[in-house]
């Protein structure tokens, strides 16, 4: 059975992050976008990585331009609107495929892992993957979800 730990991605500055180095934290993966009307959930995420990384918590930012074309930057757009806008410093992937062909294959997995309703396409940007410290995947969340609503399941993850 496959698990978190079984993948790598690269960085956002094309480095290997190899997932091996997060076991047993517990991992938020959401696929993002710059230019989205749910961008400013990059503040609610940042808060909850400075409130909970301390305790295990990762969260993992994958940037995606499949939804309307809100994530057209390169690396260096990207990390700008991140870090300038958000004051972003949880771990940012490569621009990414969450759908389709090209689909990353750690998006296949969690989509896979935690299916979606009616279709296991990840549907908008800001859907979110709660993994737990053994690498299973726990939760999806929709992309209208926020941030703070996730309190409650990364207390109990961090726990268990």
């Amino acid at each position: 059975m496959s698990q978190l730990y079984d993948f790598e991605i690269n960085s956002l500055q094309g480095k290997p992050m190899n997932l091996a180095d997060y076991a047993g934290k517990v991992v938020l993966v959401v696929n993002t976008a710059s230019k989205c009307g749910l961008t400013p959930q990059y503040e609610g995420l940042q808060a909850l990585y400075e409130q909970y990384r301390d305790r295990g918590l990762v969260i993992i930012g994958a940037p995606c331009n499949q939804f309307a074309n809100q994530e057209p930057g390169d690396a260096g757009t990207i990390q700008g609107e991140c870090l300038i806008n958000y004051g972003v410093s949880f771990p940012i992937t490569e621009k990414i495929e969450v759908n389709g062909k090209g689909t990353h294959p750690l998006f296949a997995y969690l989509k896979k892992a935690a299916p979606g309703t009616l279709t296991n396409a990840v549907k908008w940007n800001f859907t979110k993957f709660l993994v737990g410290k053994d690498g299973q995947p726990i939760k999806r969340y929709a992309p209208t979800t926020k941030p703070g609503q996730l309190v409650a399941d990364i207390e109990a993850a961090l726990s268990a």
